[in-house]
């Protein structure tokens, strides 16, 4: 009665008819609940102060509105619709196009959402109906745009706490720094250094929010790690007590960082993509000094469109030429970054797919595996020629984090890729001299235990896969991991049940997310992953037998997400 009563309401007020806002009430058939999680996390530019300018023609809002209303766009909504509003892989929402619908018709598509992927946001309890009303106005008003970040604004925030000259001449410790873990503590805004071998935190290191990835030197001393604030910290591991060295932020929001690895560069260079302001920053390696930045701003794959913030999703290092590759996410191009020569830089574009995201390198390291989330795709660049090798359409919203190489027992060499957006795990061959027939095309498609991957691993040691399924609505696939035996593919795969094996006792969510190998490949950890307030751990699996290795529980182990073995990055071990 009460759901008749307000329909009814919605169709005096907004003038819809009946089946309009029925289609915006129906159940959300396009979008997985993980993939809403997965696009619907906050960005660090809520925090950011902008600018209101006040639209004549929107509905009026104070300056208290039109903040909260910022804070809660940057945190629910600007990873879809972009920025400034104009679209990512979300629809655009200028003002242009949204004032003309009006603010009635707006809040009936901000509460119930739409099939074709937007939240029911106030009827799934995440806003309430003033929470709509006021969101139905924002989106009317002018975007604000936050400030940009360039060199001047990089110098101010740059650090040396150790010069080089001050710093070790030879390693002051005993640790076996080839099996070394760098985990992220995501909400504290630290990262946990651990030793590999003892399973003992060697140090909690403060570092930008949400530490996003890990990056080892070419040579092994120096640890980078980025924030999504787009603070870096550069670790040095041969200190007594390792510790940060050096910081810089490279811009307001981030992602990425890499260092150079070809012979004659190695520690010379790092590099940092930035989401916002759309760029990149390439630094010394030395001291994190920022040397030079470059925009991304630029047309679009396929339809060349000019598209005003295209993000700098990642960033892998040649081991083939002195060179990077940046991958944007918005415009679809993969950008190759000579570095002989930083002051006069020669880059090329590869025309990729839209919306870049993550990737990695395959066994031979050869051929950089980018995947096109929002495309489906995912695209093969050789590294010697610096040409698309390859595009393979695959699952929905391929999410592999670096992927994961081995040999099939068929197939030959493969990597592979898990899903946000379905339970499938897409086998991708990858040699294309002695596999030819099978290059470059999904050879097997596996069935997991369902949507919501993050993460894929194996190990050239190791005779199994592990995928995660962290952001799967259902707990008991969420808790747990998938694992196959690679020479029996077909008999499916086993679940380990991580969650329940840490011996937490409190209800928080213990996701388990990320494999990853030790050194020897004999090991696998894993974080359980729960709330700031709740207890969380990282569980140590056997991979010969399957069984638990060890749990290591830390009061400071705070929302532990990624971690990193030292040998497995620095090496691109994957």
């Amino acid at each position: 009665m009460k759901k008749s009563i307000r329909l009814s309401r919605l169709m005096a007020v907004t003038g819809l008819s009946l089946s309009v806002i029925s289609a915006f009430a129906a159940p959300q058939k396009d979008i997985a609940p993980a993939e809403t999680a997965y696009q619907a996390g906050s960005s660090p530019l809520g925090n950011v102060d902008m600018y209101q300018d006040i639209n004549p023609k929107a509905p009026p809002m104070t300056k208290a509105e039109f903040d909260k209303a910022r804070q809660i766009y940057f945190q629910r909504c600007a990873g879809c619709h972009g920025v400034l509003r104009k679209g990512a892989t979300g629809k655009p929402l200028t003002p242009d196009l949204t004032i003309a619908k009006g603010t009635d018709y707006l809040k009936v598509f901000i509460a119930y959402g739409s099939p074709a992927g937007m939240p029911n946001w106030q009827t799934s309890g995440e806003l309430t109906e003033s929470e709509v009303d006021l969101m139905a106005r924002y989106v009317q008003q002018t975007p604000p745009q936050p400030p940009e970040f360039g060199l001047k604004e990089m110098k101010a925030t740059w650090k040396v706490t150790v010069a080089p000259a001050d710093r070790p001449k030879k390693k002051m410790n005993n640790y076996n720094l080839q099996n070394l873990f760098s985990t992220t503590l995501r909400d504290a805004g630290e990262i946990a250094l651990i030793d590999g071998d003892s399973k003992k935190i060697i140090n909690i290191i403060k570092t930008g929010y949400a530490v996003h990835i890990s990056r080892m030197s070419a040579s092994g001393r120096y640890l980078f790690v980025i924030g999504r604030d787009a603070k870096i910290n550069m670790v040095d591991l041969w200190m007594e007590k390792p510790d940060s060295v050096a910081e810089v932020r490279i811009g307001l929001e981030a992602r990425s960082v890499e260092t150079s690895k070809y012979k004659g560069y190695e520690d010379k260079l790092a590099i940092a993509g930035a989401y916002w302001p759309p760029q990149y920053t390439i630094m010394d390696g030395d001291t994190l000094e920022p040397l030079k930045i470059v925009a991304t701003r630029g047309m679009t794959v396929g339809d060349q469109e000019y598209h005003p913030e295209p993000r700098v999703a990642s960033i892998v290092s040649s081991h083939f030429k002195p060179e990077f590759v940046v991958n944007v996410k918005e415009t679809g191009k993969s950008i190759v970054v000579d570095y002989t020569d930083v002051n006069e830089l020669k880059t090329r574009e590869i025309p990729v797919a839209k919306f870049l995201h993550d990737g990695g390198f395959d066994s031979s390291k050869r051929y950089f595996m980018i995947a096109a989330n929002q495309s489906n795709k995912v695209g093969a660049i050789d590294m010697k020629t610096g040409k698309l090798a390859g595009l393979v359409e695959v699952g929905k919203i391929p999410h592999p984090g670096r992927g994961a190489n081995f040999v099939h027992p068929k197939y030959g060499p493969v990597w592979a890729t898990g899903h946000l957006g379905d339970e499938t795990i897409s086998l991708i061959g990858t040699d294309p001299v002695k596999k030819k027939e099978y290059a470059w095309k999904v050879v097997e498609t596996l069935k997991g235990q369902g949507g919501g991957s993050l993460f894929i691993k194996s190990h050239p040691k190791s005779g199994h896969l592990y995928v995660d399924t962290p952001l799967n609505p259902d707990a008991a696939v969420s808790q747990s991991i998938a694992v196959y035996d690679i020479k029996n593919l077909d008999a499916g795969y086993k679940v380990l049940p991580i969650a329940e094996w840490a011996g937490i006792k409190d209800d928080g969510a213990k996701r388990v997310v990320q494999p990853e190998y030790n050194k020897a490949g004999d090991e696998v950890w894993f974080s359980v992953w729960s709330a700031k307030d709740k207890e969380s751990a990282l569980v140590v699996v056997d991979d010969k037998t399957l069984k638990l290795k060890a749990v290591i529980k830390d009061k400071r182990l705070v929302t532990p997400t990624g971690h990193f073995n030292t040998y497995n990055t620095q090496h691109d071990v994957y």
